[in-house]
């Protein structure tokens, strides 16, 4: 996984509720990692493409906002990932 890849899953955790769900923005998550929105969007999607054991550690699903445009995404850390909340 390396470690921009642990951090950036840490990151995203910090932010999970009792169902795994996570509400950052990539500003926030660039932010915690001390790294600009685009390099944080690059490992995020690169986590987003990880596998451990076959299995997708995050997934993200994109919302829509007012007017039908895409406004944000929720992340889903999954058990894969070998973090829980409680």
């Amino acid at each position: 996984m390396g470690a921009d890849l642990y951090a950036t899953l840490t990151v995203i955790a910090a932010h999970m509720d009792a169902d795994g769900h996570c509400y950052p923005t990539q500003a926030s998550i660039g932010r915690m990692l001390g790294v600009n929105r685009q390099t944080a969007n690059k490992y995020v999607q690169r986590l987003l493409a990880y596998r451990w054991r076959g299995e997708p550690v995050i997934v993200a699903e994109k919302v829509r906002g007012p007017g039908g445009r895409f406004d944000r995404n929720v992340y889903t850390v999954t058990a894969a990932s070998g973090l829980a909340i409680f």
